[in-house]
């Protein structure tokens, strides 16, 4: 027996209605879900592929969705894209490339502020990279989408006081990475 997944659903024609939905939630959340992707350990040359696929996995369960609780679901359907791709990946022999985020660059930096925010941009890779993935994803839902512990604990299935615990510890692993990284020595 074959599992199938939300990619593998044949994507009917939505009502325009449904359509009008997905354009709007595509417009307000995609940057949201690229960066969440790219923070839950998703490779620069991989986040396009990924968005998309959550997008379309939205698109497939739209109706199932409850209005209002697109941005949870979204959340919630990017993390189990990452971990799909990390799970790819740690198979896979390619090294991804680390260019895309210098696409994305903002025009409005001069060449040394650009190469701080590169810095510091791989400075937060590092932390984030190091941290267990699930503190991980319940610190950067937290703390970077902005999403509510209640929101969290409905995107990720789990009991709120679990959510509670693991942004504690998430951010106790946070501050104590960034206050070794300061003092120069290994988190």
């Amino acid at each position: 027996m074959s599992m199938v997944s939300d990619l593998d659903l044949p994507l009917t024609p939505p009502s325009p209605r449904a359509r009008e939905r997905l354009r709007a939630c595509m417009d307000e959340h995609y940057d949201a879900v690229w960066r969440a992707l790219r923070r839950f350990g998703v490779p620069e040359s991989q986040v396009e592929d990924a968005a998309q696929q959550v997008f379309i996995v939205f698109a497939n369960r739209l109706e199932a969705v409850t209005e209002g609780s697109e941005r949870a679901y979204l959340y919630g359907t990017a993390v189990r894209v990452a971990s799909d791709l990390r799970k790819r990946a740690s198979r896979s022999r390619e090294v991804p490339s680390a260019t895309a985020a210098d696409e994305h660059a903002s025009p409005e930096y001069d060449a040394e502020q650009l190469l701080e925010v590169r810095r510091a941009r791989a400075l937060l890779d590092d932390v984030l990279a190091s941290m267990p993935m699930d503190l991980r994803t319940v610190f950067v839902l937290y703390e970077f989408e902005e999403l509510t512990m209640a929101q969290i604990a409905a995107s990720l299935e789990i009991p709120p006081g679990t959510v509670a615990s693991r942004l504690r510890r998430a951010r106790e692993f946070f501050e104590s990475s960034v206050k070794a990284l300061q003092a120069g020595t290994e988190p």
